[in-house]
Parts: structure tokens; C-alpha cells; sequence
């Protein structure tokens, strides 16, 4: 069980990282050329970016992972939701997505935290 928690959720977060890796790949299609689909790709990949830095900072302090994806999923869902005008019911699924498996991991961060400060 010790392994299962250590390493769900980094696997898990791994996964995801390379889900959202794949919306930004639309940009190749889009007549920019070089260097703005290259810019473009790295817009696109901030949030991944920032992902992977909290991931390898969560590797070793669980804490930082758990409020981190936690409220990384917290954002998705405000900005997906809140920031499209007019409201469609199928933003909240659509976001749900993205946030369900961000809440996951951040859950599973701070359980693997909690279990190793109780030990």
C-alpha cells in the first residue's frame, strides 16, 4: 500500500501532463509558420511547464503537490467556466475533464503526506 500511494499519484500526474501536452499540438495546423507556430506551441504549453515544475518539486514535499494540483484544478474550472460569457451547462463537464484528474492526483499528494507525517 506504502508504493501504491507513493507512486499513483506521480504516475498519474505524468499522465495528465501528457494529456494536456496533446491539446497544444492544434497549432500545427494553422498556417503560422516557423517561428509562430513554434511561439504558439509554447503558449500553449505554460500550464504544462508549470505542471512539471510542480511535479518535480512534489517528488519530494507531497504538500506541494496536493494544494498545488488541487488548485491548479480550482483554476481550469474558473477559468473554463466563469470566463465564457454566455454560461453552457457543458463547460462544467467539460472542465471536469481537466480538473477531476487534477483533483485526483492533489488528493492523492496529500494523502501520501499525511500517511509519511504520521510514520
Amino acid at each position: 500500500m506504502r508504493k501504491f500511494i507513493f507512486w499513483t499519484p506521480r504516475i498519474l500526474a505524468i499522465m495528465l501532463v501528457l494529456f494536456l501536452t496533446l491539446f497544444s499540438f492544434d497549432v500545427f495546423g494553422m498556417g503560422y509558420g516557423f517561428w509562430g507556430t513554434l511561439l504558439a506551441f509554447l503558449a500553449h504549453n505554460i500550464p504544462v511547464f508549470i505542471l512539471i515544475a510542480v511535479l518535480w518539486i512534489s517528488w519530494k514535499y507531497e504538500i506541494v503537490g496536493g494544494i498545488a494540483f488541487i488548485l491548479a484544478g480550482i483554476f481550469y474550472i474558473y477559468f473554463t467556466i466563469f470566463r465564457n460569457d454566455p454560461f453552457e451547462w457543458y463547460y462544467l463537464s467539460w472542465s471536469l475533464i481537466i480538473s477531476g484528474p487534477a483533483f485526483l492526483v492533489g488528493t492523492l499528494f496529500l494523502i501520501g503526506w499525511f500517511k509519511k507525517k504520521h510514520e
